[in-house]
């Protein structure tokens, strides 16, 4: 099956013609190892962290693929991690931070699964970054309601709503960038996006953090 030659570093059907742009994607390893490390310090033990953190990994090991084999099957080992984290996080996001229920979270995820299998088939504008409209603004609405709600390090989720805006940047100039970087600025999107990833699992991390000392003062008032 012949490669998919969609970005600058790509020049011929080899193995390993996207050094660069492969490598890069250990930064979601980083991410994942990162934000299990925060949650360890804070005794943190749950089951849905844990699998957001290795979908982190995942989507890492992923990309990885697609920028090594270049093919149909390994973009589509591409796009389905980097979708299953977005869903997981909204999950937990909207579970924990928010606190809707169960019914209406549902609704939200399979009304933001249905919106982004739409953007799949949108032209690919912007060298295909349209495709992440949905994404960001979501993680706008999100950075919104935390900054307003959270007494933690409220900035967090603008500080990655700003370094998603900055992944898009390098995402959609690629193309156009040929001719002055031979390798292009594709890797600068898994860069901060890595950043973006561990900055969203911070939040959640912290937030269950937060709330577990919370309710463990409240339950030792409460037997005094």
């Amino acid at each position: 099956m012949h490669p998919i030659s969609e970005y600058c570093e790509r020049q011929g059907p080899g193995l390993f013609e996207e050094p660069v742009n492969t490598l890069t994607n250990l930064v979601f390893i980083w991410a994942a190892v990162e934000a299990w490390n925060l949650a360890r310090r804070h005794r943190i033990h749950a089951w849905d962290l844990t699998l957001l953190m290795c979908l982190a990994a995942v989507v890492g090991v992923g990309s990885g693929i697609w920028h090594a084999f270049a093919t149909p099957w390994a973009k589509q080992m591409d796009l389905i991690p980097i979708l299953l984290f977005q869903l997981c996080f909204l999950w937990i996001y909207l579970r924990s931070c928010v606190g809707i229920s169960i019914v209406t979270t549902s609704i939200c995820l399979f009304g933001y699964f249905v919106v982004s299998v739409i953007m799949s088939r949108v032209p690919p504008y912007m060298n295909g970054s349209i495709l992440y409209a949905p994404t960001f603004l979501v993680l706008v609405c999100i950075a919104a309601y935390h900054y307003s709600t959270q007494s933690k390090e409220r900035y967090l989720m603008a500080i990655g709503a700003v370094l998603f805006c900055i992944a898009l940047l390098f995402r959609s100039i690629d193309s156009l960038m040929c001719g002055y970087v031979p390798f292009g600025t594709h890797f600068l999107w898994h860069v901060f996006n890595g950043g973006l990833l561990y900055i969203a699992m911070r939040a959640v991390i912290l937030h269950r953090a937060t709330s577990e000392k919370i309710q463990f003062a409240n339950k030792g008032h409460s037997n005094a």
